[in-house]
């Protein structure tokens, strides 16, 4: 059968994301799922894929992108959780289904180093997949993940709150967001920043409780202790990397924790270890996470009613024009694209 695809073609560069027409057996396995694919949303990692930034020994021709959703079309004998007509999603890591993972499991990763889901079919084992959230559409759940389950794990799994809990959201990008949706959902207050303070208010209308215009109030992290009493935040969602990592230290509390998810503001920097050392602050980092979290944290998307939040949908025709779009970083929650 013929699927039709995106692919970065000949070397890396968004100029070089062409569609193509890929030969897919229509054979499967006992244990294999055929989706047809309709939607998929970029994160800040497909960019870099695409640039050839992340990996640049990454072999080539790739499918990008490491988000999806779809209906199943057909399943292999031996498959017994899902059905013809069910709606999925495809894990992060298809090896990873529970606990902490090792260097094998992180090599089975869509969007690079396997083929993504930026296709009109896909083929994944039985336990690569988990069950489209019923009160989200199709472009809507292809956002949960990567940035979805990485904010749950940062806030719920690492971030140690508790209702009346203090947490940062560095940002208004995907994870960002979601973070503060969780972050809501257990009864912490939550603090933003942003450049701009038309995102602010869209923030506040999400249940942001402090807004703080980073542009406006460069150091940033003075405002924070202020509004924590001068004690710092039980946790920080941090996206900047090296470029705000200095001021986050000095924005948490001791013994918190900073979970270290985003290197947008830089990977590099010399970093003064003496907070983290002299305050017993707990840096995590976060690589989205397992199946099993996946579905305790579609069960919390559910029962609390989340939505997450998408800026723009892109049709299937321009899905580099979708990549430019969230290269300019202007983006309010995750940027899509649907073909259905």
């Amino acid at each position: 059968m013929e699927n039709k695809v995106w692919e970065i073609q000949g070397s890396f560069g968004i100029q070089n994301l062409k569609e193509n027409t890929r030969e897919l057996s229509s054979d499967l396995g006992p244990t294999d799922v055929l989706v047809r694919l309709t939607a998929t949303s970029l994160n800040y990692r497909d960019f870099l894929m695409v640039e050839g930034t992340y990996n640049p020994r990454q072999k080539l021709p790739l499918i990008p992108c490491s988000d999806g959703a779809g209906i199943v079309e057909s399943v292999g004998d031996s498959v017994t959780l899902w059905k013809k007509g069910d709606r999925v999603l495809p894990i992060f890591a298809s090896r990873w289904l529970d606990g902490a993972p090792n260097m094998d499991v992180l090599r089975s990763t869509l969007g690079g180093p396997n083929d993504g889901c930026l296709a009109n079919f896909g083929k994944f084992s039985e336990t690569a997949l988990v069950a489209t959230p019923s009160h989200l559409t199709d472009v809507e759940a292809a956002t949960l993940g990567c940035a979805g389950l990485t904010a749950y794990n940062a806030v719920v799994s690492f971030g140690n709150i508790e209702p009346g809990s203090d947490v940062v959201c560095l940002g208004t990008g995907g994870v960002s967001l979601f973070a503060l949706q969780f972050a809501k959902a257990m009864g912490a207050r939550v603090i933003l920043t942003s450049s701009s303070d038309e995102k602010l208010e869209k923030g506040k209308a999400l249940g942001a409780d402090v807004l703080i215009n980073y542009s406006k109030k460069p150091n940033w992290e003075r405002d924070i202790r202020k509004h924590t009493n001068m004690a710092g935040a039980d946790l920080i969602i941090e996206v900047g990397g090296a470029g705000t990592m200095p001021k986050s230290t000095m924005s948490v509390k001791p013994y918190g924790t900073i979970a270290l998810i985003g290197v947008l503001a830089g990977g590099e920097s010399s970093l003064s270890l003496y907070p983290i050392l002299m305050q017993g602050i707990k840096v995590q980092g976060v690589i989205v996470g397992s199946r099993s979290d996946f579905l305790r944290m579609n069960r919390a998307i559910e029962q609390n009613g989340i939505k997450p939040v998408v800026d723009r949908v892109f049709p299937w025709k321009e899905a580099p024009q979708a990549f430019d779009y969230l290269k300019m970083g202007k983006h309010f929650g995750k940027v899509a694209i649907a073909w259905g």
